[in-house]
């Protein structure tokens, strides 16, 4: 795809520590029950698009589940890093709340080997998920014959977001995606040249992972790429050194303070002009929308070399084994799959709904080339944001990205990398 979409990068300030609030309808709006009943709702959606999406989903919530009050038990760091550790804790501590957040696909595996999370099969015949959600997603969220979470959206994550007022200064046309990483390296050493401060803004952690798996899969292809998780594909082979290199060059054009920064100070840099590109989930979007950016101040466009593969991740809720008010949580699920619930959050969110009978006439412009690119491209899973990799294969990863970043060392990268992709 070239030069097919189009938007505006602004920034957001640095995420919070801990939100906890509460909201909603409580019981006393015509129903039988006199008492109000808590659903602890646990997100890491506390800001912007991410906390637009979940009132949202909260608006309907109070319409659809009048006999139970929503309590948000939100907790902010960029793709939940924060959050997951807090979940953990309270977990062990056998303390679950009504229904929490996670990643759809290989994420919920250890939440199911771990017994901490119930069956939900039944609830999808019942709210008629089994027919709403397109059978490839079905697959992806199918563990031995059974399905443990709700999918509230998709979100691609190999975009590229750029900066057309940059990009002029070293006579780059920003309506044009480089064809390749090669291609698109050979544009940022033009505007290191032109004297742009980072031609590529890149901020720690899941932001890293995010540029390496789209360099990955532009280099070795889809198959190759989905490989590197299920076993097929040797994380020791020479093609990997191969993409692990491209990597390294194309990190080496990120500012020097990356490790210091979340993802949104790094869309910041790109606001402001200090640089030219940077690789975020789309989840950029929704930020545009709710700060009210011109869609005329940036371009965007599927990672170099990654035209006609959609990287998907999928934000969920699950039945939590032992959660509070499991009646409550089971109306928030409806909600969440429902075709209200995920337009009211979709549409905030910058993501795309997961039900097949979405108006894409009700959606933003970005939404609605993304919802063609969901139906035509071929679908690739993301391990940095959980449909691939288990949480801890994906915490493994994490700490190499924290070491390579400031050493740019390939070879411990990827001898960290081949541990990480063994099944746990």
């Amino acid at each position: 795809m070239r030069g097919g979409w189009s938007k505006t990068v602004a920034v957001m300030g640095a995420v919070g520590l801990l939100a906890v609030s509460a909201c909603g309808n409580s019981s006393d709006s015509g129903s039988g029950n006199s008492a109000s009943k808590d659903v602890t709702v646990f997100t890491w959606w506390a800001d912007g698009g991410e906390k637009a999406g979940l009132d949202g989903l909260v608006s309907v919530f109070g319409t659809k589940c009048k006999d139970y009050k929503f309590v948000n038990s939100a907790v902010a760091g960029g793709a939940g890093a924060n959050a997951k550790q807090v979940l953990a804790n309270d977990l062990a501590a056998k303390k679950p709340p009504s229904t929490f957040q996670a990643h759809a696909g290989a994420e919920l595996g250890d939440y199911i080997k771990n017994g901490q999370v119930d069956d939900v099969t039944d609830l999808y015949k019942q709210f008629g998920l089994d027919k709403a959600f397109p059978q490839s997603l079905l697959d992806n969220l199918t563990v031995d014959g059974k399905i443990y979470s709700v999918p509230a959206n998709v979100h691609r994550a190999n975009v590229v977001w750029a900066n057309p007022t940059v990009l002029k200064k070293a006579n780059i046309d920003a309506a044009t995606a480089p064809a390749t990483v090669d291609a698109w390296i050979a544009d940022m050493d033009k505007l290191k040249a032109a004297g742009v401060k980072y031609p590529l803004a890149v901020s720690k952690g899941f932001a890293e992972e995010m540029v390496m798996e789209a360099v990955l899969l532009a280099e070795l292809g889809a198959d190759k790429f989905v490989g590197l998780w299920n076993g097929k594909t040797d994380m020791a082979g020479p093609d990997v050194t191969a993409a692990l290199e491209k990597f390294k060059k194309v990190l080496s054009f990120g500012n020097v303070d990356r490790e210091a920064i979340d993802w949104p100070d790094a869309l910041g840099y790109l606001n402001k002009g200090q640089a030219g590109y940077q690789l975020m989930g789309d989840w950029v979007a929704a930020q545009e929308l709710s700060l009210k950016v011109p869609e005329t101040s940036y371009t965007y466009w599927p990672a170099p070399g990654t035209a006609g593969n959609f990287q998907f991740l999928a934000d969920s809720f699950t039945l939590p084994t032992g959660g509070q008010d499991p009646e409550g949580a089971k109306c928030w699920l409806d909600v969440v799959g429902s075709a209200d619930g995920q337009k009211a959050f979709n549409t905030k969110k910058g993501s795309i709904p997961a039900r097949s009978d979405a108006a894409p006439a009700d959606y933003p412009k970005y939404q609605q080339s993304a919802m063609a690119d969901w139906k035509k491209d071929k679908i690739v899973p993301s391990c940095a944001h959980g449909a691939a990799c288990t949480l801890g294969q994906n915490d493994s990863i994490l700490s190499a990205m924290g070491q390579f970043s400031s050493g740019l060392d390939v070879a411990t990268l990827q001898k960290a990398l081949v541990a990480a992709a063994k099944p746990n």
